[in-house]
C-alpha cells in the first residue's frame, strides 16, 4: 500500500481546467521515485510540480476532506434567493444519513428544479406549480419515467422532509413504470465468462459475483475479516438500505481464496486498488465487460446481470422463493419475485399446441 513520505503535503488545486490534487515534497532521488509510484501521477513543467486527477480515492489516501456533492458550476444556476433552501436540503440529507450516492442524486435532481424556476421562490411554491412543472417535463424535455420519478422524489423530500409539508404531494400523480424484466445469463454463458478470465483476482470477482448474487458495490467493499470460513458465511455489511446480511460461502470458491491470499497480500479489503483502498466499481465493471467479450457473450448485459442469473438459477435449481429474498437483501418479496418471469422452471414442461399436431 502507498504511503506518503512525512515531508509530502498535498493541495486541492486546478490545472488545464481540470481539478486536481497538488503533490509537495522536498526535492529529492528518493521522494522523486517514491512518488512515481503513485498511479496517473503526471509532472507539470509550468508548476514545477507533480499532480494526480481530484478523485476520492486520492483525497482518502492523502486525508483531504471529501469531493463536494455538487461542484460549483451546478450552485452557479441556481438563484441567489435560493441557495439557503438548497443549503437547508443538503443538511437534511446528510442528518438523515443518506447514503452519498443518494445524497448526490437528490441534490442534483432538487439542484434542476431550482436552476428551471430562476428567481422564484421555492418555498412558495403550490402543489398546482408542482404538477405544471411535471407536465414541462414530460412534454417539453420529454424525460423518462425513471428519471421523472427521480426528480419527484428530490423535490418531495424537499417540501415533505424539510418543509415538514406532509400532504404537499397527495394530488400529484406518479408516472408508472415499466415493467422491465431481469436479463440473465444462461449457465453455459456464466461458465464460459469465468473461464475465459485467467487472472486470478478478475476471476475470483466474477465468482463472488455470481456465486453469491452480490451487487458490484457490495463486491468491492468486501473485506477479509467479514469472510468466515468456519461457517462458510461472507457478511455483507452496509448493502443497500442500509442493511447487513449473510451470504453462503460457496465452497468451490476455498481453493481460489487459498491462492489468491498467497500471491495477493492485501491488507483491509478483499479486493485493493493500488493504494490499499477497495477496488473500484469501474474497475469491476471493466474487468466484467472484457470477461464477457472475451467469451463472445454478445447480449446486452451489465457486471448486474450476474445477481440476477445467480438468483434466477437459484429459482430453477428449486430454492425457496424467501430464501433468495433473503440472500438477495431485498426488502419486499414483490422484487424477488419479477425472477419467477424469467425462470425456465416448470416453463419448459409447457408444451405449445404447434407440438401436438
Amino acid at each position: 500500500m502507498w504511503t506518503p513520505f512525512n515531508n509530502f503535503t498535498f493541495e486541492l488545486g486546478f490545472h488545464r481546467n481540470k481539478n486536481v490534487i497538488w503533490i509537495k515534497f522536498p526535492i529529492s532521488n528518493e521522494g522523486i521515485h517514491h512518488v512515481k509510484k503513485i498511479p496517473q501521477v503526471k509532472w507539470s513543467q509550468s508548476q514545477k510540480a507533480w499532480y494526480v486527477p481530484d478523485k476520492q480515492a486520492f483525497r482518502e489516501i492523502f486525508k483531504l476532506p471529501d469531493s463536494p456533492i455538487v461542484g460549483k458550476i451546478v450552485l452557479q444556476k441556481i438563484h441567489s434567493i435560493n441557495h439557503s433552501a438548497f443549503e437547508a436540503f443538503q443538511e437534511e440529507l446528510k442528518l438523515k444519513a443518506y447514503s452519498k450516492n443518494t445524497q448526490k442524486l437528490y441534490s442534483l435532481e432538487f439542484a434542476q428544479f431550482l436552476s428551471a424556476i430562476k428567481n422564484h421562490p421555492v418555498e412558495k411554491f403550490t402543489p398546482d406549480r408542482i404538477r405544471g412543472y411535471m407536465l414541462y417535463l414530460i412534454q417539453n424535455q420529454q424525460i423518462s419515467e425513471t428519471h421523472l420519478n427521480s426528480r419527484i422524489n428530490a423535490i418531495k423530500f424537499y417540501y415533505e422532509k424539510v418543509l415538514k409539508n406532509d400532504r404537499f404531494f397527495v394530488d400529484i400523480p406518479r408516472p408508472k413504470k415499466k415493467l422491465l424484466l431481469p436479463k440473465v445469463f444462461s449457465i453455459e454463458e456464466v461458465k464460459s465468462i469465468i473461464e475465459k478470465t485467467e487472472n486470478l483476482k478478475h476471476r475470483l470477482l466474477l465468482k463472488f459475483g455470481y456465486g453469491m448474487g452480490l451487487r458490484v458495490s457490495e463486491i468491492v467493499k468486501i473485506k477479509k475479516n467479514q469472510i468466515d470460513f468456519n461457517r462458510m458465511q461472507v457478511l455483507i455489511e452496509q448493502g443497500k438500505g442500509k442493511k447487513d446480511r449473510y451470504v453462503n460461502l460457496p465452497y468451490t470458491l476455498l481453493a481460489d481464496l487459498t491462492e489468491y491470499f498467497k500471491i495477493y497480500k492485501t491488507s483491509v479489503y478483499l479486493f485493493e486498488g493500488s493504494f490499499g483502498e477497495n477496488y473500484s466499481i469501474r474497475s469491476a465493471q471493466a474487468v466484467f465487460y472484457q470477461a464477457k467479450k472475451r467469451a463472445g457473450v454478445e447480449k446486452d448485459v451489465g457486471i448486474h446481470g450476474l445477481r440476477h442469473s445467480y438468483a434466477t438459477h437459484l429459482l430453477e435449481y428449486g430454492t425457496d422463493i424467501r430464501f433468495i429474498q433473503e440472500l438477495l437483501g431485498h426488502q419486499s418479496i414483490k422484487t424477488t419475485m419479477s425472477y419467477t418471469h424469467v425462470s425456465l422452471r416448470n416453463k419448459m414442461t409447457i408444451k405449445s399446441p404447434l407440438d401436438h399436431l
